[in-house]
């Protein structure tokens, strides 16, 4: 299924064969702004992955595995460890084995994005087993079997990488973190033909893969520098209700899904798979405090008890049907305010 594998190239012209590893640096003295240095940024706006049915092709792309958890920035500097998520917040003290991982990696400055996720018994990405180890959407444990699997270096040593391709920044990150097994790994890059590889990833059991422009710098947003294709659809969608159920965990028997049509929620259907019986539980006792009278979408269906549009879920499905509803619906777990997930937006 792969290609050869390309010869390993240097990320730097060096004399020595030692690995690259930045020295902590005094502050840039204010008085002195020539200085070659940049400034550390407290947050970077993360560059997102625009949604493609298939996997483009040519030497101008590279491919990793995606990875199903929670993303995140690592901030390093000589005298702390900042752990940012995807919306801005701290979360440095949920991940404690990645923040001590990141102090032991010998670097001065530098900004990793990546994953934080929990590996299954088969070495797959557990979104449902990150989320228990959280303690729950709104818990606050914190996780000892996260790791970190980083894809991108975006600050080291003092200089901003976001401007460098990202064949270069690439070169730099394996430099620093290798083939390590620990806490923190490499995402690796895969040489192998797109469609080939998005057919192995589905065959094992993962969600899909990521493909990256080599040449393209680090740009926020979803401007297609960076493509997902999944094995097996999965968007956050908002709960607006649920269908009660004596027989069923937690008493749930459905919960009512909606998607945003431009500002306005729209019923998307329901979906009654995919629960433990602890997260159905903490799901209802939540529920009940989200109950109202005033239903956030139309939904023609008896006995039904809607609730505010607070709580989004991550929801694996097949395809939709013609009326615009999910199809084979799993429940995967409740998304974090703090990972300002991307409710489904219908076209």
């Amino acid at each position: 299924m792969t290609k050869p594998p390309r010869k390993k190239s240097q990320p730097l012209l060096r004399e020595t064969d030692a690995p690259i590893r930045s020295r902590p640096r005094k502050p840039r003295d204010p008085a002195q702004p020539q200085l070659p240095f940049d400034p550390m940024p407290d947050r970077i706006e993360p560059c997102l992955a625009l949604l493609k049915a298939k996997p483009p092709s040519g030497p101008d792309w590279i491919y990793e595995i995606k990875w199903d958890g929670y993303r995140i920035a690592v901030h390093i500097e000589p005298n702390s460890v900042r752990i940012i998520t995807r919306g801005g917040h701290d979360w440095t003290d949920r991940f404690p084995a990645i923040a001590a991982a990141a102090r032991k990696l010998g670097v001065g400055t530098a900004i990793l994005d990546g994953e934080a996720v929990v590996l299954d018994a088969e070495g797959r990405s557990d979104f449902g087993a990150l989320q228990r180890s959280l303690g729950g959407r709104g818990g606050r444990q914190a996780s000892g079997d996260a790791i970190l699997y980083a894809f991108d270096l975006l600050y080291f040593d003092g200089y901003d990488l976001t401007k460098m391709e990202l064949s270069g920044r690439r070169h730099l990150l394996d430099d620093l973190i290798g083939e390590s097994e620990g806490v923190i790994r490499l995402s690796q890059e895969v040489e192998a033909d797109g469609a080939e590889l998005l057919a192995a990833a589905c065959k094992y059991g993962l969600e899909g893969i990521i493909a990256k422009h080599r040449d393209r710098p680090y740009r926020p947003g979803r401007l297609g520098d960076w493509l997902k294709i999944k094995c097996i659809q999965s968007e956050s969608f908002v709960i607006v209700g649920y269908e009660p159920s004596a027989a069923a965990l937690g008493g749930i028997g459905r919960l009512l899904l909606a998607a945003y049509r431009d500002a306005a929620l729209v019923y998307v259907g329901s979906v009654g798979t995919g629960f433990k019986e602890r997260e159905a539980n903490e799901l209802r006792r939540m529920l009940e405090t989200l109950k109202t009278k005033r239903p956030p979408v139309t939904v023609e269906k008896q006995g039904v008890v809607f609730t505010q549009p607070t709580l989004i879920a991550d929801i694996q499905y097949r395809a939709w049907t013609d009326d615009g509803k999910l199809r084979h619906a799993a429940y995967k777990g409740l998304r974090e305010v703090h990972d300002n997930a991307d409710i489904y937006k219908l076209s």
